[in-house]
């Protein structure tokens, strides 16, 4: 078939997509109209009235653009949306103090692999139409994906809020190719989770509502990418978390079932980038987190976040022992937030040694900030309300 006939034929457009999407590793492939989506804003937007996404700072700007692929490709009729599964064994415990991190983010950083195989999709269709004819997303772009992927009948948004792929679980990654050929659509599927509410149970801070909605300031993925302080009342409901959480997906039964092929890419980028030492974590260097975080999806807010996301999950893990790395840390570490948080681990364990350190750091602190972390870390031992 020549270009011209291909370019005059959108099923055969539509099946060249496909096939380039699936040799090139995406688990499923659909296709959905790209039209504003006004339910989606509507969602969106109640969503931003509720403040379920506060802490990122979006508004209606952000819902009408997010709601509508013609704000990344003008003139664009079709969304061809894509699913890639991402879901690896986590290595075995070796006994250590560690900390827990979701699979997406172990491995080198999906954007770039997923934006790879969008290219070669768009350039497919690019070169058949024998025009600039295509626009890839993939999470960086104002775009509603679970909406749009929702339409395409790739899977359906469950009650933890991800999409769920009947073939691949909710473990996947989710990427676009916006195209302005009018291709042949998908229907959505008609399914939704039912009376099943496992998810809700199994999140430990109660972001889940349980109608599909989520309060993600609650939601232990968003605290530990958040960039300021974590809410006090939040951090004992963190456990060992020190970025992202897979409680909710891990028992939703689809997900649990299904066992698509996953690329080896997706395997931890090394065994301190799926379970971190805790001590090692809080001490990072920057040398180490170029080396071991900085590739990975969890290196984009820089070492501040993990050592104080590593400092959150040692006070939850209770182990006396940790407090004269601990006391190093509140005295030493460059940044007030990390300190600040240091102080709380330190009064929730409580003992006499963590203390001493907090008593000590409180006579030489001068950021207030801090200042204020210690007093209420030492309240809260004098009234043994952790």
């Amino acid at each position: 078939m020549t270009a011209h006939s291909l370019h005059s034929d959108p099923v055969a457009l539509k099946a060249l997509a496909v096939q380039v999407a699936l040799e090139a590793g995406a688990g499923a492939v659909r296709v959905t109209p790209a039209f504003a989506d006004e339910a989606t804003r509507a969602r969106m937007l109640a969503s931003f009235e509720r403040g379920d996404l506060s802490s990122w700072g979006y508004g209606d700007e952000y819902a009408q653009k997010a709601s509508d692929p013609q704000a990344v490709l003008a003139s664009a009729r079709t969304v061809i949306c894509m699913a890639f599964p991402y879901a690896t064994p986590s290595p075995e415990p070796d006994g250590l103090l560690r900390g827990r991190v979701s699979n997406y983010a172990w491995s080198s950083d999906y954007h770039k692999r997923i934006k790879a195989i969008l290219r070669r999709v768009k350039m497919a269709l690019d070169e058949a139409a024998g025009e600039e004819v295509a626009a890839i997303t993939c999470d960086t772009a104002p775009l509603a994906e679970r909406a749009f992927a929702a339409n395409s009948g790739i899977g359906w948004v469950g009650k933890h809020t991800n999409l769920i792929s009947p073939e691949l679980g909710s473990f996947i990654f989710l990427g676009e190719v916006i195209t302005t050929l009018d291709l042949p659509h998908d229907t959505p599927l008609k399914k939704q989770c039912g009376t099943c509410s496992l998810c809700v149970t199994a999140c430990p801070t109660g972001a889940l509502r349980g109608d599909y909605t989520i309060d993600a300031t609650r939601c232990i993925s968003d605290l530990t990418q958040r960039v300021d302080s974590i809410p006090v009342e939040m951090r004992a409901l963190i456990g060992t978390w020190i970025w992202g959480c897979d409680l909710c997906q891990a028992v939703c039964p689809p997900t649990a079932m299904a066992s698509p092929a996953v690329p080896v890419e997706n395997a931890p980028h090394s065994s301190e980038s799926a379970q971190p030492g805790l001590i090692a974590l809080l001490e990072l260097k920057s040398s180490v987190y170029e080396r071991v975080y900085r590739g990975t999806a969890m290196g984009w807010r820089g070492g501040a976040v993990l050592r104080r996301n590593a400092a959150v999950a040692l006070g939850n893990a209770l182990d006396r022992s940790t407090v004269p790395a601990l006391a190093q840390a509140l005295d030493v570490d460059p940044h007030p937030m990390v300190r600040g948080h240091v102080a709380w681990a330190l009064g929730r364990i409580g003992s006499p040694e963590a203390i001493e350190a907090l008593q000590s750091q409180a006579r030489v602190e001068t950021e207030m900030s801090v200042c204020l972390e210690i007093a209420g870390a030492l309240t809260r031992c004098a009234g043994d309300g952790r």
